[in-house]
């Protein structure tokens, strides 16, 4: 088929034509037509101007309001271009920004894509915001240390406290004099007595209780949740925070015998109580 078929072909196609009818006008399969569509980046009609309303996908980078904002008062801009933009800020992927935007084939926005990074305007208004996002999201090395810090020296009992508690061992004996239950059959607790010592038998439960989330450091917590009525407190590895620490702590000496790392740590309150 000629270039200039290939292109009635388009026409029909962007006026509304199914697959079918396109393929016995040109006496071509169903799936070239679907191949022409593909490749050549056939669109049919606009997509609805969204503009400023782009769903920032699961997963993708924080985009900030004033970012927005920014991008919906640029006047020099399209608005397909303006939703080029904001899709880059989610991923940094020039391709995928440009097929949300566009609505066209992965060939077509790979090569749309890198040149619109190119044009000035679009490529001054997105070193802007890079700018600001990473100024917002701004951490140094020192931060990520102390983090890792904290996990190390963390410890559960930081968020809950745990204990064996001894319980005396009680049954029912019913009686009609019983305090207890309904009226047609009350009944009263009496000792356990267990036969080897001749005194009230025990047992010991485990308690755990946690600590109120106002009260404690919940950033070294990983996880927490509720199995089968009881909580579930999962925390960092210490070990992997360790090596971490190591790994970016300066070379240490055969001599050495400790290392100073300067990390200024919340004031304790000794007049608090329990």
């Amino acid at each position: 088929m000629t270039k200039q078929e290939q292109e009635k072909a388009k026409k029909d196609y962007l006026a509304g034509m199914k697959y079918k009818d396109i393929a016995t006008k040109y006496e071509v399969s169903i799936n070239t037509v679907k191949s022409w569509k593909n490749r050549y980046g056939w669109q049919r009609g606009a997509p609805a101007k969204k503009s400023m309303h782009t769903k920032i996908k699961k997963g993708a980078h924080k985009i900030t309001k004033v970012a927005v904002e920014k991008i919906a008062e640029n006047d020099e801009l399209t608005e397909k271009r303006k939703r080029f933009c904001l899709f880059y800020l989610q991923r940094f992927n020039a391709t995928w920004a440009y097929q949300q935007a566009y609505g066209c084939s992965y060939e077509v926005a790979m090569v749309e894509g890198h040149r619109l990074l190119r044009n000035p305007k679009i490529k001054s208004l997105l070193a802007e915001l890079k700018k600001q996002q990473s100024q917002e999201l701004y951490v140094d090395a020192n931060d990520i240390l102390k983090g890792y810090l904290k996990q190390a020296t963390a410890d559960v009992t930081d968020v809950l406290e745990f204990k064996m508690v001894k319980r005396l061992k009680w049954q029912k004996n019913y009686s009609k004099d019983g305090k207890y239950g309904p009226k047609s059959n009350p009944y009263d607790y009496v000792p356990v007595i267990d036969p080897e010592t001749g005194q009230q038998a025990f047992y010991y439960e485990h308690v755990v209780k946690l600590h109120d989330s106002s009260k404690i450091d919940a950033s070294n917590i990983k996880s927490i949740r509720i199995d089968k009525g009881e909580p579930v407190v999962e925390m960092y590895d210490k070990q992997k925070a360790m090596k971490e620490l190591l790994e970016r702590l300066p070379n240490l000496n055969a001599s050495d015998s400790q290392v100073v790392v300067n990390v200024k740590l919340p004031e304790v309150d000794n007049n608090a109580s329990d």
